[in-house]
This record gives C-alpha cells, structure tokens and sequence, in this order.
C-alpha cells in the first residue's frame, strides 16, 4: 500500500517507559493501530510501522525505536531525507506548556524545547511539518524535567490521559480527512473558548 502521509508519535521503547507522559505519543499512534485494525511491524532497528487506512487514505502510523533524543533518525531513515514532502508528516508528543488534557495542533513551528522534535528537525532540515502536542502539565518546582515526563501519571490522572489522547486521535482523523486548518479550528479550542486558535 503506497503512502504518502505520516503519523508519528514520539515515545522511547521498552516497558518501563510505556505508562510515561513522555509516551503520549505512543499510546496516540497504538490506539489508531487498534481503531483501523493495524499491525505493527518492524522493517529494521529504527522504528515500528503500522500501514492502515484512515477516510480512503493509506497512512503509516510509525513509533521511532530511537529514544526520544534520536527520533529524527527513524523518520529520516523512514523518508529518504530531502526526497520527503514534510507536509505530509504529523508528529504526535507530548507538551509540558499545556495543562493536562489540552492539546493543540500546528502546521509548523520551533521544537518548544521538545528533544524529539529537536532531533526530527535537525535530520529532516526543516520546520515545515504538523506537530500535536498533548499536555501534560507543567513541571512542579525543584523537579528534574526529564524525571517529570519519564514518570506515570498518578492514578488519578490517567483517565484524563487517556480521554485527551482518544481526542488527539479524533484530530488526526481529522487532519487526514479536513486538513489541517480544519482540524485545528475543531481541535484547539477548548470548551469554554471565545475563538479559535490562530492557523497560521
């Protein structure tokens, strides 16, 4: 099945790391996994890939094997480097400037501190790709910011995690289907908004 679209959630392997915040990306990509009936499979070391249809359209969901530090070694390895549109590409993390249960969707923009963007741009060259970050609240004073997004949630928090990353995965159906103007209109305002976000 030939694709020229890309969702990948950003997330580092191995059990210890599958209940974190900084998986969201993952649990993200699994549940669309699971939704249109995919499979994973592992074509080298760098990353896992899913091949499904969302609205009549091939897509490959894909988790970089990487680490998070090095996630822009898959997708540039997954891309072929420069021949790649990156407007074809969504990349799902997670956010620590939005509180739990937000998230928002952008067609391009800086890595906001994000190692895993970071390192995605710096291999593919380029800013020029959607990004959906999913909050996960800021971090509590005198904690480490890498020990706050590589613990769990607290038990009471993990309904809330899941319920924002089943409305993530409605905003990459969305973003596949409408666009990506038409899912930030839908996806980034939050109950109790005045106005939409910006699209630019």
């Amino acid at each position: 099945m030939a694709t020229n679209l890309i969702v990948c959630g950003l997330g580092n392997p191995g059990p210890e790391y599958t209940d974190t915040r900084h998986n969201l990306g993952f649990w993200v990509t699994d549940l669309l996994c699971e939704r249109y009936r995919g499979r994973w499979r592992r074509p080298c070391d760098r990353y896992v890939e899913s091949r499904v249809r969302i609205a009549g359209k091939p897509i490959s969901l894909v988790k970089p094997l990487t680490y998070m530090n090095l996630s822009g070694d898959a997708l540039r390895l997954l891309t072929g480097g420069g021949e790649f549109d990156p407007t074809g590409l969504l990349v799902v993390c997670d956010d620590t400037a939005l509180p739990l249960g937000r998230i928002r969707l952008r067609k391009k923009g800086s890595d906001g501190g994000h190692n895993g963007l970071q390192s995605i741009i710096e291999a593919l060259g380029t800013r020029e790709f959607a990004r959906l970050r999913l909050g996960v609240g800021s971090v509590p004073e005198e904690t480490d910011q890498a020990d706050f997004v590589l613990s769990v949630f607290p038990a009471g928090m993990v309904e809330p995690a899941r319920e924002m990353v089943s409305r993530a995965a409605e905003c990459v159906e969305a973003w596949v289907a409408e666009g990506t103007n038409a899912a930030m209109n839908r996806f980034n305002v939050q109950p109790g908004d005045s106005s939409s976000e910006e699209t630019d």
